[in-house]
């Protein structure tokens, strides 16, 4: 790791999948994110909002447009529709990459729904696997729990590890 320090893990804590470490996190307080960042961020709140209300990302596309919110961003739509057209294969593939006892129900809405966007960007387009990971993590890192850049990073590696082949 170049600009990231390895931390030891506490006493009785356990990776998530074997080999993922835990890593300082990065203060993003004041950070400006980029436009695909931005759009990642769109497509987690609108995710996050579809599973919470059991609805399809569709319908809280048009809710939003009810609302008067502002169409989401081109990136955004392209990773809601990606997802939602592979949404069983993509949580297989999470749920392939997890260890023990965790689920994909298990979950933090936010990891899950991040993991998703990341596993989409691995297996569907040609975004670097690198840039996919880091996003995540990096959203994790500033939307959810202490724990969920560890966890996120070792299911993710996992997924890069054993991503098929990619079609031409």
């Amino acid at each position: 790791m170049t600009d990231e320090e390895i931390i030891a893990l506490a006493p009785g804590e356990h990776p998530p999948v074997p080999g993922a470490v835990k890593v300082a996190s990065t203060n993003y307080e004041g950070a400006r994110h980029s436009t695909r960042t931005k759009a990642r961020k769109q497509a987690l709140d609108v995710l996050f909002q579809a599973e919470l209300r059991d609805e399809s990302v569709d319908a809280v596309l048009r809710r939003r447009a009810q609302q008067g919110e502002p169409d989401v961003r081109e990136y955004a739509a392209a990773i809601l529709h990606g997802y939602w057209d592979h949404a069983s294969q993509i949580d297989q593939r999470i749920a392939e990459c997890m260890s023990g006892d965790w689920t994909l129900e298990r979950m933090p809405r936010v990891d899950r729904n991040l993991a998703r966007i990341a596993m989409w960007e691995l297996d569907f387009t040609d975004i670097a696997p690198k840039v996919a990971i880091s996003e995540a993590l990096g959203l994790a890192d500033e939307l959810s729990s202490d724990e969920s850049v560890a966890f996120l990073n070792g299911v993710l590696n996992k997924a890069l590890e054993t991503r098929p082949a990619r079609r031409q």
